[in-house]
């Protein structure tokens, strides 16, 4: 079920409706509630994989009450390993056995010789990668006693299968949701609004900025061999707004959901291309998968306190198993490894933490040094994701290297001078509101007609530019 569909916009209603005529006095029946809807709500895809998230769901519920009861460290680091070989076990099985034995096989052609191993036609359940890490986070944080196992299954089941944020994030950590549905939830109208106004903003990136950019950024991808530099530039720029758009827009949505339910997620992007060099992209880029990497891989390796080689092979370890968590493909890997490279000197003359302040705080344009910094990083962003947006590594090289070539400066031959009014128009809006949660958040303080018009706009906005319906890029992931 998409958040874009009409069948979302059937089920929300009915479902927000039932919640609060139980009422926040009865929070068992209300996680009932949303766990049965948060089934409904991925069944929907495929009814077949329900059996996957409860089995998960089963396994880490008891493995914390067994990490409550045991004291002795063995026994606790057992039960760990169990949750951690479960939960990554069907991750690696749905996600990367194709890639490994393709992988396997063209070594051995690679050294002269022949093995004969079959794949699987394996269909990757929705938002795997998703709910396999915010569940293990739970195990995670209970054996380091970060957070009391929950004795309330109803209650886990429903902060597994939370349906705002099940197939596409955000991440959310144990410590942070799963307390959220032991407490009472009061109807608030003012966090109802906010969260409908986010939800609005997240429509509109995906419907009218991303929907309309993945048009471009498929047909010069897919033909990439045909166009000169410039339009290539121009491809991976498009590219570049349509995975903001569309990922971010789902972020928006449901964050602002989750909000008309009672709840509070964290925030997962920051106005990421508006950052002055790649660690601040980082800080500001998929919060919730960055900062799970960070406790749960990094420190754990020993973060930066080590010595030079520690660093430098934490950083890569870091970058690269993010890649792969993306997708199972040498492209996302390469993807990852070229992040590694961009951070690295940062790490190295210890200025990864220099631009941790809002970008042109209290001015409405920024200095001539932030807009070059800005430029800069956004550039080298934008030549990650041809590898990300490619479908092979060879297909990565090609267009950057076509897109490079003596044509870089010529006319470009694709130019969708409405798609592009549109992309700029959004950046305007982000860069206004980028004191905010999102773009749009404190457009509280204007007058009441004027707010209204803006939300009207957006409205028509979408209405009038709609693009080709588009699946959410991290559905697959």
């Amino acid at each position: 079920m998409l958040f874009n569909s009409l069948e979302f916009f059937i089920f929300l209603p009915i479902v927000f409706g039932l919640y609060w005529v139980i009422g926040g006095k009865r929070i068992k029946s209300q996680n009932v509630l949303i766990a049965l809807a948060s089934y409904v709500f991925y069944g929907w895809w495929d009814w077949r994989f329900l059996s996957l998230i409860l089995f998960s769901t089963l396994v880490d519920y008891s493995i914390g009450l067994a990490l409550g009861k045991k004291k002795k460290l063995k026994t606790r680091k057992i039960l760990l390993w169990i949750s951690i070989c479960v939960n990554l076990g069907f991750l690696g099985f749905f996600k990367y056995y194709n890639f490994f034995i393709d992988s396997l096989i063209d070594s051995f052609t690679f050294f002269g010789s022949e093995l004969s191993i079959n794949t699987l036609n394996i269909i990757l359940p929705v938002g795997i990668s998703f709910y396999t890490f915010q569940t293990l986070s739970y195990t995670i944080d209970v054996y380091n006693k970060k957070l009391e196992p929950t004795k309330d299954f109803v209650g886990f089941m429903a902060f597994v299968s939370f349906f705002p944020q099940l197939v596409a994030g955000p991440i959310e950590r144990a410590t942070n949701l799963l307390p959220q549905f032991s407490i009472e939830r009061k109807f608030n109208y003012k966090n109802a609004v906010d969260g409908l106004r986010q939800v609005l903003w997240g429509l509109f990136k995906k419907i009218v900025i991303a929907d309309n950019c993945a048009k471009y950024a498929n047909i010069i991808f897919n033909n990439h061999t045909e166009y000169n530099g410039s339009t290539l530039l121009l491809g991976a720029f498009f590219f570049a707004f349509q995975i903001y758009g569309d990922f971010s827009g789902y972020s928006d949505i449901a964050i602002g959901v989750s909000r008309l339910f009672g709840f509070n997620l964290k925030r997962n992007f920051a106005f990421p291309y508006f950052s002055r060099d790649i660690a601040e992209f980082w800080r500001r880029w998929h919060i919730s998968l960055s900062t799970w990497f960070r406790d749960y891989l990094y420190i754990p390796l020993g973060g930066s306190r080590g010595g030079l080689k520690m660093k430098i092979r934490n950083t890569f370890i870091i970058f690269i198993v993010s890649g792969f968590w993306h997708g199972a493909n040498w492209t996302f890997i390469i993807w990852g490894a070229l992040n590694a490279l961009y951070f690295l000197p940062l790490l190295l003359t210890k200025k990864n933490r220099i631009n941790t302040n809002l970008v042109a705080e209290g001015k409405y344009f920024p200095t001539l040094k932030e807009l070059r910094q800005m430029a800069f990083t956004f550039f080298i962003t934008l030549i990650a994701w041809v590898f990300f947006r490619a479908d092979s590594v060879a297909h990565a090289f090609s267009y950057l290297y076509n897109m490079f070539d003596t044509s870089l400066f010529s006319e470009i031959e694709v130019l969708p001078s409405t798609i592009l009014t549109l992309v700029l128009f959004f950046i305007a809006t982000e860069w206004l509101g980028r004191s905010g949660q999102y773009a749009i958040e404190k457009i509280d303080f204007m007058k009441k007609p004027i707010r209204w018009a803006f939300y009207i706009l957006l409205i028509i906005l979408m209405f009038s530019f709609t693009g080709e319906e588009q699946q959410f890029i991290y559905f697959q992931f």
